[in-house]
């Protein structure tokens, strides 16, 4: 690279994960199963969400959402991964890690923004039922989702200037199987630690605040179910809230071990297993969990694939 204030490097070399080649062309398979049922699985829900009018309703917009952020976080990744382990051909030039670093940080941080916004969405509709359609109007709604997606892109921008903006001038092998923020800073020719603090300072906060939105939310719905205390009335606030509840813990256990730490705890093997939780199995297992506990989503489905 010709800037001196950007790299020397211009390309980086991912670390396999596996020389043997019996034990590559079995994880390639493996993956390669893998991200084909993510892909089916959620362009299913996407179909079934679309047609079916009943599932026309703010909850199954924003899984909407969510099924296409599911789709779009392993095509960041897996491929590339996939050419690795059949070819060999581990190699990234310096714009593509940095445009694959964007892309993928755009969007987890969206996804942590809509699921604390469905975890809202949840809140009025078990504590405001009645009120829930003027509340969740279209146009919030819509306005609440393009703000996860607006929020999304300018964290990753901030991320990845402050990531890519370093001196790259000596190792370049990435011990991982994409462009992530740890094994990056890692790399880095120059000091860290003045972006780490901002990185951290501002991981913490959206994130922390997305936590607390979500918490609360749940407090105030258990709260709800406390005070009503009525027949039936936690197998259904189970029914409407299981399924999100679910997926937060999931994909918040996950990004938390990755992002939100000091990278003197970096750990390249521990860290491409826990990448691999919410970067692959994390979207493959979101349709299924919302497929098995919600009856609607079900039917739905059902109808699509008879359809097909």
């Amino acid at each position: 690279m010709q800037n001196a204030n950007l790299s020397t490097v211009s390309e980086f070399v991912f670390v396999g994960l596996s020389d043997a080649p019996e034990i590559r062309l079995l994880l390639f398979v493996l993956f390669l199963l893998i991200y084909l049922a993510t892909m089916a699985g959620n362009i299913i829900l996407l179909v079934a969400i679309s047609t079916d009018s009943h599932l026309h309703s703010p909850m199954y917009f924003f899984l909407g959402n969510l099924s296409l952020l599911d789709l779009l976080c392993p095509t960041i990744t897996v491929p590339k991964m996939l050419k690795a382990l059949l070819l060999e051909h581990k190699e990234i030039s310096f714009s593509g890690c940095m445009f694959q670093h964007f892309s993928l940080i755009d969007v987890v941080g969206t996804e942590i923004f809509l699921l604390t916004v469905m975890a809202y969405d949840r809140y009025v509709a078990v504590c405001h039922p009645l009120r829930y359609p003027s509340i969740m109007s279209t146009k919030l709604c819509a306005q609440l989702v393009m703000g996860t997606w607006a929020t999304g892109l300018l964290n990753s921008l901030l991320h990845t200037s402050l990531v890519f903006t370093l001196s790259f001038c000596g190792p370049n092998k990435i011990q991982q199987y994409y462009c992530d923020i740890p094994p990056m800073l890692a790399l880095s020719c120059s000091s860290t630690h003045s972006r780490e603090l901002v990185i951290l300072a501002v991981a913490g906060v959206l994130g922390s605040s997305a936590c607390v939105v979500t918490v609360v939310s749940y407090i105030y719905i258990l709260l709800e179910i406390l005070a009503r205390n009525s027949p039936g009335i936690w197998h259904k606030a189970f029914s409407t809230c299981g399924s999100h509840l679910t997926v937060v813990c999931l994909f918040y256990g996950t990004t938390i071990c990755t992002y939100v730490r000091p990278s003197f705890t970096y750990s390249p093997h521990r860290d491409r297993v826990v990448s691999m939780l919410y970067g692959m199995f994390t979207p493959l297992l979101n349709p299924i969990i919302y497929s098995l506990r919600n009856k609607e989503v079900k039917c739905a489905l059902k109808r699509v694939i008879s359809q097909v």
